[in-house]
Order: structure tokens, then C-alpha cells, then sequence
């Protein structure tokens, strides 16, 4: 075997048991907030049929999918959880008490650039709420995710999260630029989402790019980057009739905010557009306060993604909140734990003739929800008992010939030092 074919694909990660308990520690708090909040856990095969994932062409993530073709089927991993999500609440629509509210803890496949906190193998935290048109539902969500930053020891500064509205937005360009071709506002979307990547110049090159899906006059593209740096709700209403859903929308969601207390974590920003064609309301991405990361998570409104597969449309909004930002994010404020491992009896028989009683007695202590090692092979005791007090272990269970002829074993509390005898 090669050197190379011992190493792991690029892009993706070994866990290895310190890794893992870390790993597990985060997970742990996407769990405990998503149950605080009735969410119910859901998954989903990690391989899919590659149409689900490629409803709109000029997507980045279409580029992204590492896709195969077995027995005359076209399959993917799944890149996102999202449209799998999707898949399911078709399925079983008519079933299904609306409003749901799903979460998912997933590994997800895209084969991208590589920069810090991101990889081409990922794990995401997703809490989706279908059902509710409403946005009561953003509002519960950007609670969730604050709640997480918080119980993970972020403090209040340490990210924000920019909001804007796709519905807004789409509201302003067919009153403008986009009067006599409304139908180019998605394709728009997911081109005006690279800015933070490319530039503003770059951005709208691609917009008047001939033989690209927008086409705008060079004024024209220039008028929506111009419409992209606006900061204020206020300033964005001016480009709006005062009856504008999408801006009644947003003011109600801030107001709504105010009540989970995260009003003042939260800014408009309307160069939020996120890059996935299917959004269709208010959208969001956190960051850290410094900006010296990727976003920690996004999400939004998704209204017609059912539809785009050929269901009725049914309302849903979302999050996806990946693993590695946040874990970069907590390690450069020094908020990653360092978890041991964890066992709670060592016991260790001095020769064979011992070890099937210290099988039994490890049966008893398991039964009663005990971490328990058994020493293997002939090690010498001190090394044992280096080796026990390294690990943490609560108590040492020395049996040997003499203890075990009298059906006991000598117990020593690691954090005593004291000692007795139990009976086996």
C-alpha cells in the first residue's frame, strides 16, 4: 500500500479519539438547545439520486456534488441536507402535523476550495420548521442559534448575524432593473452571493457577461451592487411602497427579536442574498464579531423548494450550522475543552488464574453503569497504577492470589488514597 493511500482523501478528516470527544461535546449542545426548543431529530440516506441536488443550473454546489452513476442510476452524496429534508416531508405530507419541527446532525460531501473552516467533508447542524408562513419560525430559529453560542461560552459580542430579505430585494429589482425580465432574479441571486468572494468589479462583470444568465446593462448592475451595501432597514424601505410585505416582514421579525433578547446581535445587511436558488424570504448568515472567519452558519426562508420538486409549495425555513467555523472560532478564543478520556474502575488481576474474577466483578459494575478496564496482557503494577491515575480513573481493583482465595479484591480510591476490601 502506498503512503499516499494511508493518508485520507483531501478534504476529508480523521477522528481520532481526543478529535472524537470533541466532536461528540459539540454535537452535544446542538442536541440539548434543538430539544429545548421541541425540535425532533431526523435523518436520511447520505447518498441520494443526484436530480435532488440539481434543480438550478449556475449553482455553485451543482459544480460540487461528487456524484456517480451505478446500475443505470445517478447517485450523490448528499451536499446538503436541506432538499433530503425536503424529500421527506413530500413523502409523507398528507400524514404530517404542520408546523414540524426537524433537526438533523449530518456529514455532508462538496468537492470546493479548501480554506480555513472549510473542508470538502463537513458536519452540520440543520433545524428546519415546515409549516408556518409566518415569521414567528426565522424568529424561534435565530433564537436557537444564539442559544448555542451561547451554552458553547461564545461571549455576546463575539458574533453577529446579518439579515436581509430576498423577498425585499426581489421586491426592489422588479420595480427597477429587473422591470421587463423578472425571471433572471434567481440566476441574479446566486451571482450577487460571490461578492464577499470576488469583489463588486468582478461581480458585475458577471452581470452584464453576454452569454451569462442576467445580462444587465453595465448602469444597471452598478445600480444593484449600489443597492447591495445598504445597512439600514430604513434606508432599504425607500426603495419600497409602504405596504411591502417583505418589509412589514423583516420589521416584524426585529420586533419579534427583541423578545428573545438578541435584538442588538442582529443587523440588517443587504448583501445577504446566500447562494442557493430556493430561498425565497428572509435570509441570514452569523459571523464572528472580527471577521476574520466564514460565516459560522446561514439559513433562511425556503417557500417554493417543494414546489421546484414537484410537490405542492409548502412554507419552510431553515439553518444549516457546520462544524468547523465555530470549532476554529472557540479554539481561537480558547473555549475548546480538553476532554480526557473517561473510566471510572481499573482492575487489574495480577496472573490469568485471577482474570475470570475480575471478569465477573467487571460484569457486576457494568451492569451498574460503570466505565470499566480490565488490564490486559502481564503489566507490572506500578505501570498500572501510573496508568490508571493518568486516565482519571475513580478507583484501582487489585486482585491478586490472596484476594481472590478469599473472594475479595483490594480497592484503592485513586483520589484518597485510602483503601479496602469488597467483596467479589
Amino acid at each position: 500500500m502506498s503512503k499516499t493511500s494511508l493518508q485520507p482523501p483531501r478534504g476529508t478528516r480523521d477522528f481520532y479519539p481526543d478529535d472524537y470527544r470533541q466532536r461528540e461535546w459539540l454535537f452535544g449542545h446542538f442536541r440539548r438547545v434543538a430539544h429545548r426548543f421541541a425540535f425532533e431529530e431526523v435523518d436520511a440516506p447520505m447518498v441520494e439520486h443526484a436530480e435532488l441536488f440539481t434543480r438550478k443550473a449556475g449553482e455553485e454546489i451543482v459544480d460540487q456534488l461528487y456524484h456517480f452513476e451505478l446500475h443505470d442510476r445517478h447517485l450523490a452524496l448528499r451536499p446538503e441536507m436541506t432538499p433530503s429534508i425536503a424529500r421527506m416531508v413530500i413523502a409523507r405530507a398528507g400524514g404530517l402535523r404542520m408546523p414540524l419541527r426537524w433537526f438533523t446532525i449530518t456529514q455532508n460531501w462538496r468537492y470546493e476550495r479548501m480554506t480555513r473552516g472549510r473542508k470538502r467533508e463537513h458536519f452540520q447542524w440543520n433545524m428546519d420548521i415546515w409549516g408556518e408562513p409566518g415569521v414567528a419560525a426565522e424568529a424561534e430559529l435565530v433564537g436557537a442559534l444564539f442559544e448555542a453560542l451561547d451554552a458553547l461560552g461564545l461571549a455576546r459580542g463575539d458574533a453577529r448575524l446579518r439579515v436581509n430579505s430576498r423577498a425585499l430585494l426581489e421586491e426592489s429589482l422588479r420595480r427597477s432593473v429587473l422591470r421587463q425580465r423578472p425571471e433572471v432574479f434567481e440566476p441574479l441571486c446566486v451571482v450577487i452571493d460571490k461578492i464577499d468572494k470576488i469583489g463588486a468589479e468582478a461581480v458585475v462583470e458577471l452581470l452584464v457577461d453576454p452569454t451569462g444568465p442576467v445580462r444587465l446593462e453595465s448602469a444597471q448592475a452598478r445600480d444593484v451592487v449600489d443597492m447591495l451595501r445598504i445597512t439600514s432597514l430604513d434606508d432599504a424601505a425607500r426603495h419600497l411602497p409602504d405596504d411591502s410585505p417583505a418589509l412589514a416582514d423583516l420589521r416584524r421579525f426585529f420586533e419579534l427579536l427583541e423578545a428573545y433578547d438578541v435584538r442588538d446581535r442582529v443587523v440588517f445587511d443587504a448583501s445577504v442574498v446566500r447562494g442557493l436558488a430556493y430561498y425565497t424570504g428572509i435570509v441570514f448568515e452569523a459571523f464572528d464579531s472580527a471577521g476574520t472567519l466564514r460565516s459560522i452558519c446561514g439559513g433562511g426562508r425556503y417557500d417554493r423548494l417543494a414546489q421546484t420538486l414537484g410537490a405542492r409549495p409548502i412554507p419552510a425555513v431553515g439553518f444549516g450550522f457546520g462544524d468547523m467555523v465555530i470549532a476554529e472560532l472557540l479554539s481561537d478564543k480558547g473555549l475548546l475543552p480538553d476532554l480526557p478520556r473517561v473510566v471510572d474502575d481499573v482492575l487489574f488481576p495480577f496472573g490469568e488464574a485471577e482474570r475470570p474474577s475480575a471478569i465477573r466483578l467487571a460484569r457486576r459494575l457494568r451492569e451498574r453503569d460503570h466505565r470499566v478496564e480490565i488490564v490486559l496482557g502481564n503489566a507490572k503494577l506500578k505501570r498500572v497504577m501510573a496508568d490508571a491515575d493518568r486516565l482519571g480513573a475513580a478507583r484501582i481493583w487489585l486482585l491478586g492470589p490472596d484476594e481472590v482465595s478469599r473472594g475479595v479484591a483490594k480497592v484503592r480510591d485513586l483520589a484518597s488514597g485510602e483503601e479496602s476490601e469488597e467483596t467479589l
